[in-house]
Order: C-alpha cells, then sequence, then structure tokens
C-alpha cells in the first residue's frame, strides 16, 4: 500500500473550487488548553480510582499493581486517542471540504460531541465486544495471561491503527479491535494446546462481522440513493453545487451539514468510545477486584429484586434435572465455564452445575443483602460465578431450542439482565476519561484521513448534497448500530457513502484511492489477528 497522501490536488479544483486551508499551526494558547485537558484528565483518572479503593476499603499491600494498573490505562486511553484522529477526521471531512466550517472549528466541534457521546453511551457495544474473549482469560484478568491479553490487543490496534493512518488510509478501528481480539482467541488456545477455533466465539464472531461487511455497501448504497431523492424532492441547484473560492454554502446548506457531522460525531463517539471502556473495566477488575468486580452503586432495592428473579430462574434450571443423579456430578464452575467456552450440548448434568452455580450467587448476594458488603475474598469468585451464569444462558438457546416454555424464557431473560448490571457496568469516571481521550484524539492529526476522504476518492469536488447524504447515512447507520449493541465502522460507512454519491452524481471515482482502502479492509482482520496473537505469546512468556 502506497501513501495516498503524496498527492493531494483534486484533477477538476480548477473548476469546481479551490482546496480548503488544511494547515492551521495551534498557537501557545491552543497548546496550553490541550495540555491543560490532558493534565485534567489524567488528574480526574487517578483521583477517581483513589476514592473507589477507598470507599471500598480495599487494602493496599504494595503499589507495584498500581503501576501496573497505571501503564495498562495509559495505553488503553492512547487507543482512544489514536481512535479519535484516525476515525473523527472522517465526520469533519464533509465540513471541511464544503467550507461550512474552517478546519480548525470543526475538529473542535466534533472533537466537543464525541465527548458528549462518549458520556451517553450504554455500554452495550463495549460488552458486546468483550464476549468474543476467551471466557477463561475473562475469569482470569488478573493474571499473567489476563494482562498479556490486554496489553496484546490494545498494542496491536495502536500499531496497525497509526500505520494506516500514517498511509492517509480510512481503515477501521472497530475492524482492527475485533481482529486483535481474534489474534488473542487463537493464540490463547494454541498455548493451552487445543485447537485454534476453539478459541473463539465464531457465533458472535460471526453477528460483529456481518455489521462490519454490510457498513461499507449500506453507506455506498443508501447515500448514493439518497442523494439520488433529495435530487427529486429538493429542486434546489446550490445544493449540488461545489464550494466557489473559499466562500461558505447558503446559510440552510451550511446549517444542514454542520448537523449532519455534529451527529456523526455524537453516535462515533457513543459507539467507538466503548471499545476502550469494555477494556478499561476488565483491567481494573484484574488489578483491584474488590473495587470494580461488582457493581457497588447498585441500589439495595434492585438487590432484593434479583435475589427474588434469582430464585425463580435457578427453580426453573432444577426443573430441567429432577431425578439426575448428583453423585459424580462435575465441578459445577468447569462444567459451566467449559460449556461457555466451547458451546457444546447442554446436557442435564449441565444444567445441574448450572443450577448449583446460580444457586450459590443467590445464597451469596442473600447473606450480606448487599454487594458493598460481600466479603473481599469472595468478590472475584462471585462476580466470576455471575458471568458464567449469564454467558451460560446467553448461548442456551442456541443449543435448547424447545425445553423452554415462553414464560421461563422470560424469566430467564429478566435474571440475566440482572447479572448483567451487576458485573457489566461502567463507571462514570471511565466514560470521562475516555470521552476526554477521544475528544482530544480528535483534534490532532486528523489531516491525512481529511485529505484522503475529502480528494482522493471523487474525481469532482464534493458538493454541498454528496456531503450531506454521506454523513445522513453515516449517523443512521451509526446510530442503528449503537441501539443494537453492535460495533460499526464510521470509516467505511462515510468513505463508501462518499464513493456512493460520486458515483450517483456521475463525478467519476478515483479507483485506485478506494483499491487502496478496500485492501487495507481486507488486510485488517488477518493483520491485526496476526500481530495481537504473536504480542499475545511474547507477553504470555513475559508474564
Amino acid at each position: 500500500m502506497t501513501s495516498l497522501t503524496s498527492s493531494v490536488d483534486i484533477p477538476d479544483a480548477g473548476k469546481a473550487g479551490t482546496r480548503p486551508k488544511l494547515d492551521h499551526p495551534m498557537d501557545i494558547r491552543t497548546i496550553l488548553v490541550f495540555l491543560a485537558v490532558l493534565a485534567g484528565g489524567l488528574f480526574f483518572t487517578a483521583y477517581s480510582i483513589s476514592r473507589d479503593v477507598a470507599d471500598a476499603g480495599t487494602q493496599v499491600a504494595t503499589f507495584l499493581p498500581f503501576i501496573l494498573l497505571g501503564v495498562a490505562l495509559l495505553i488503553a486511553l492512547g487507543f482512544e486517542f489514536v481512535n479519535g484522529f484516525h476515525d473523527t477526521a472522517n465526520a469533519v471531512a464533509t465540513v471541511i471540504y464544503t467550507r461550512s466550517l474552517p478546519a480548525p472549528a470543526a475538529v473542535v466541534w466534533s472533537g466537543c460531541f464525541n465527548f458528549l457521546g462518549v458520556l451517553t453511551s450504554s455500554g452495550a457495544v463495549a460488552f458486546g465486544i468483550l464476549s468474543l474473549l476467551p471466557v477463561e482469560l475473562i475469569l482470569q484478568v488478573g493474571s499473567g495471561a489476563g494482562f498479556a491479553m490486554v496489553f496484546a490487543l490494545l498494542i496491536a490496534a495502536i500499531l496497525w491503527n497509526l500505520g494506516t493512518w500514517w498511509l492517509g488510509l480510512p481503515a477501521s478501528s472497530s475492524h482492527t479491535m475485533i481482529g486483535s481480539i481474534i489474534g488473542v482467541g487463537v493464540a490463547n488456545a494454541l498455548l493451552r494446546g487445543r485447537d485454534g477455533t476453539s478459541g473463539v466465539d465464531w457465533g458472535q464472531a460471526s453477528t460483529v462481522g456481518y455489521a462490519l461487511l454490510l457498513s461499507p455497501i449500506v453507506g455506498f448504497v443508501c447515500s448514493a440513493a439518497l442523494l439520488y431523492a433529495m435530487k427529486f424532492l429538493v429542486r434546489k441547484p446550490e445544493l449540488y453545487s461545489a464550494p466557489k473560492d473559499h466562500n461558505p454554502p447558503p446559510l440552510w446548506i451550511r446549517g444542514l451539514l454542520i448537523l449532519t457531522c455534529t451527529g456523526v460525531s455524537f453516535f462515533h463517539g457513543s459507539n467507538d468510545g466503548q471499545k476502550g471502556m469494555g477494556l478499561i473495566m476488565l483491567i481494573l477488575i484484574g488489578v483491584i477486584p474488590t473495587t470494580y468486580a461488582l457493581n457497588r452503586a447498585m441500589p439495595d432495592r434492585d438487590v432484593a429484586a434479583f435475589i427474588q428473579t434469582s430464585d425463580n430462574a435457578a427453580a426453573i434450571v432444577r426443573s430441567k434435572v429432577a431425578g439426575f443423579q448428583e453423585i459424580g456430578a462435575p465441578d459445577p464452575r468447569a462444567a459451566v465455564t467449559g460449556f461457555v467456552r466451547d458451546r457444546s450440548t447442554f446436557t442435564d448434568g449441565t444444567y445441574l452445575s448450572l443450577a448449583k452455580l446460580m444457586q450459590g450467587v443467590t445464597a451469596e448476594v442473600k447473606a450480606t443483602g448487599t454487594y458493598a458488603k460481600i466479603p473481599a475474598a469472595a468478590v472475584n469468585n462471585t462476580r466470576n460465578d455471575m458471568y458464567l451464569v449469564s454467558e451460560a444462558l446467553r448461548n442456551l438457546p442456541k443449543v435448547q431450542d424447545n425445553q423452554l416454555s415462553a414464560s421461563e424464557a422470560a424469566t430467564l431473560a429478566t435474571y440475566k439482565k440482572g447479572l448483567d448490571s451487576s458485573t457489566k457496568f461502567i463507571p462514570t469516571w471511565v466514560k470521562v476519561a475516555v470521552a476526554i481521550a477521544l475528544g482530544l484524539g480528535t483534534m490532532i492529526g486528523w489531516k491525512r484521513i481529511v485529505v484522503t476522504v475529502g480528494e482522493k476518492i471523487g474525481k469532482d469536488h464534493l458538493t454541498y448534497g454528496q456531503g450531506a447524504a454521506a454523513e445522513l447515512v453515516a449517523m443512521g447507520t451509526i446510530f442503528a448500530a449503537d441501539n443494537f449493541g453492535l460495533p460499526v465502522s464510521t470509516t467505511h460507512v462515510l468513505s463508501s457513502g462518499v464513493a456512493g454519491t460520486m458515483a450517483a452524481n456521475g463525478s467519476g471515482i478515483q479507483w485506485a484511492t478506494l483499491r487502496s482502502i478496500a485492501l487495507a479492509w481486507v488486510l485488517t482482520l488477518p493483520a491485526a489477528a496476526l500481530l495481537s496473537g504473536c504480542l499475545y505469546a511474547i507477553f504470555h512468556a513475559i508474564f
């Protein structure tokens, strides 16, 4: 792959307008504000951790784990920082090239709405991605293998994102993270003497993969169709013309383009920001489980409701194994772990093991009535048992289609929701830290990707209508994916959307650029997987 930024002149720039000014050196005041926000974010993160540790009564015997925690958090936030200037450049390319906003204002505006998007995110995408990880590593994330997993994932994703950014290629951070997870899963299985294919939940990977595969197709087709519809419904010639000189568009067009840029930035933050959140939670659980393994902020009334639901759910599972001989039954935790890992047939023995695990969880919570009072030594085991039960229930319908009535399935679904609320949560300070990293990253290094999207996809200058159509489709696609808890590629949706509008407008497409983007799309998954797998093997040996 060769750099796409070696030549940046638009072939028909003389006919359609001039290139926007992209070189805006940062003055000393901007640099000072940037450094102040960065320092404030790091201080807020450190303060929040120390406060949570004190509130939980965690005993600190040595500061070595906290040093490791600090390094891991810096790498995780570094991934989100790189994600900011790598992916978010797509959101600002259209407003910059249509003169709707000058480049400095556009990236600051986009950074602010990325920040807000992260703060309002649900966390569903974060834990959907984490479910791809090997179950034994999630359960033992505080072990050497667990830290090897986290470091390998993050460093591999950062290296690939930096490489594609340097070449000016709009590659997907979501795609990169999925590839890194697959690489770690395969490497972990091989190191444990199992078939490499057993290290990944391929069903969940397929669901995520379909979202990533369809996103560029949706972007191309829907953006082209929307532009056709706009031309039919909105018969204003100025909407379909390119900027003249350096003049901004008419006010109503400018407002539309800024609105779409705002939407893409906001939903990008709400979707992509969650990848870092999930990994940060794994890091926190691994280093200080007594503080972050369970949701200590859950109200006592919700805990009481969970206990009642747990009793009902355990009774349903118990009813499936009536008469089963418990003598010689396997260790319940090991049996359920094996089922979650291998997704094998759910036998009566596995039902019995699941029932015992559920009853153990209920007894542990009943004994205290609140998560905050569960003994420190038991917190991690309780969290792991809850996670195992939740994952087993998630996989149960895939192997047991006919053994649960509608009411039973509904009860188990309610119980699973309570389990997830207990273990799959994200503290507000984690969202703030990720939001700052993503927002600041948006304001740095955006130029390379912006030039590719704005100048190297079509042969003519981007028109106002094309920019609006591509951004509207990207905004809607990311919003839909966020609601379904699926990661989606902002990069692929928007860059393919621009290509779709160029094709629909008869503007011509620079196929060399699309071939390079497609090559990066094809190579991202195997390259990230190979890189993370090799790093995992190295870190596994070191730790």
